[in-house]
């Protein structure tokens, strides 16, 4: 029963992360709207907005609901959101709304069940059944990038007809391995920790930093992950050679969770954050060098997508640190919201290569921003590394 259990969290996963794929539409639905490069952003951005803080939200009540009302609920939203912006050719506000708005609060709401259903089903393999499930969100989108450049490509669909096709696909999918969400009988618990008060977490020095260095780590990824096809404007090739980043970024984002998390286990927490972002602003400082070439390009994104798999590791690994894996839930919530604000650079970029007509002055301001960020965990890493965050410094 735990390992179909297994199998459908990952098909969860899987489908929740396709809005990675984003990229690969964004130059078709800039020639069917005429809308540039910023405005077409935007329902990736609201997607990013709506998601985590529905999840902050649904991971407070999902012992009170259940996993398996919480992820069918959370896969009707999200599948219908992209039957709706299959209606997008009448007008792009629907594009917005469905994989924005509705789809963003369908993932908020499924994304945490297979999470916390697999810990309690693998007690003893906690680390690797949340490191597989998670893969899943970033690998999904590999599919679905090859998936939809075929489609639009090869098959003559337009973005419209395509989000229609994945939205049917997804809402089965999800519901239905939703379906199969449920904790064992034997656990008692959708119980955590003790209840902690906001400010015994929103308050603490600690969380402030994480907060602000996930905050730059994911903002850097949506900035590439989003404009990925356009950073290469050269070769008759860059239609295909888009796509094929796209899934390499969606791969390398996917090992990247759980290499990350490998190498967390064995070092200290600042030191893997430091590791992380400077990993991330040298290769966005150099990539306006390496975008030159078919093979730079495809390096950027392996590169970046990989660092940015690991964001998505290490902090929630740090929280867990600090506050214990009983608080887990209620600390990383707050801490994904910092998705929200780092939602608004792949608009940004957008902004900027509309400006300039290539991505260099964002990709070098986000290496800057990054290589900051580093020096300022080095100098507080006695703050990061804490295991007893129980209350404000």
């Amino acid at each position: 029963m735990r390992y179909l259990i297994l199998v459908c969290a990952v098909l969860m996963q899987v489908c929740l992360g396709a809005t990675y794929s984003w990229s690969v539409y964004v130059q078709p639905l800039k020639a069917l709207t005429g809308l540039a490069q910023g405005p077409v952003q935007i329902p990736f951005t609201m997607f990013y907005f709506a998601f985590p803080l529905t999840m902050m939200i649904a991971g407070q009540f999902l012992p009170r609901v259940g996993p398996r009302r919480s992820a069918m609920a959370g896969g009707l939203l999200f599948g219908g959101g992209w039957l709706l912006a299959g209606l997008g050719s009448h007008s792009f506000i629907l594009t917005v709304l469905g994989i924005g708005l509705l789809a963003g609060v369908g993932a908020g709401m499924a994304y945490i069940v297979p999470i916390a259903v697999c810990i309690r089903w693998f007690p003893k393999s906690k680390g690797l059944v949340t490191g597989i499930a998670v893969a899943g969100f970033g690998g999904g989108a590999a599919m679905v990038s090859q998936a939809g450049g075929y489609m639009i490509n090869t098959m003559g669909f337009s973005p419209f007809n395509t989000f229609f096709v994945f939205g049917t696909l997804f809402l089965c999918t999800v519901v239905a391995a939703g379906a199969m969400m449920r904790f064992p009988k034997t656990d008692a618990a959708a119980g955590t920790g003790t209840r902690l008060a906001p400010r015994q977490v929103l308050g603490h020095l600690n969380f402030r930093i994480l907060y602000f260095a996930m905050f730059i780590g994911l903002a850097a990824g949506f900035a590439v992950n989003a404009n990925l096809k356009e950073l290469y404007q050269g070769g008759p090739d860059a239609v295909g050679l888009g796509i094929t980043a796209v899934s390499l970024f969606a791969l390398a984002n996917a090992a990247g969770r759980v290499i990350w998390g490998a190498v967390f286990d064995r070092i200290e927490a600042a030191t893997a954050i430091q590791a992380n972002l400077m990993f991330q602003a040298a290769v966005l400082g150099l990539a306006p060098l390496l975008l030159k070439t078919s093979f730079g390009f495809l390096i950027v994104a392996l590169v970046t997508g990989f660092n940015y798999g690991g964001v998505l590791v290490i902090y929630v690994s740090s929280a867990s640190r600090s506050w214990g894996a009983g608080n887990i839930g209620q600390v990383y919530g707050w801490l994904f919201t910092s998705n929200i604000p780092a939602s608004l650079s792949p608009i940004l970029a957008g902004f900027v290569f509309d400006r300039f007509h290539h991505f260099t002055p964002a990709l070098i301001s986000l290496a800057g921003l990054l290589a900051g960020c580093a020096l300022m965990i080095r100098r507080r890493s006695g703050v990061v590394n804490d295991r007893e965050c129980l209350g404000p410094v």
